[in-house]
């Protein structure tokens, strides 16, 4: 969650940036404010494997006799 909401907050500035800025120069934060949000959800989907053996199988069932 903190790397998205900081990746979105860097798109804001860039959306910002291309307000003050103009020609050639106008691309660099447009191509931020585009292609950022692919790559913060990206990220942000990204998970590390657990080295936990993953979920442990009940034992077998026991029968108990009702007396």
């Amino acid at each position: 969650m903190l790397k998205y909401s900081l990746a979105m907050g860097i798109r804001l500035a860039c959306i910002g940036a291309c307000f003050l800025v103009s020609g050639w120069w106008l691309l660099l934060p447009a191509l931020g404010a585009i292609l950022l949000p692919y790559f913060a959800v990206v990220l942000a989907n990204s998970v590390t494997p657990s080295r936990s053996r993953g979920p442990e199988r009940p034992g077998a069932i026991v029968t108990t006799s009702v007396r």
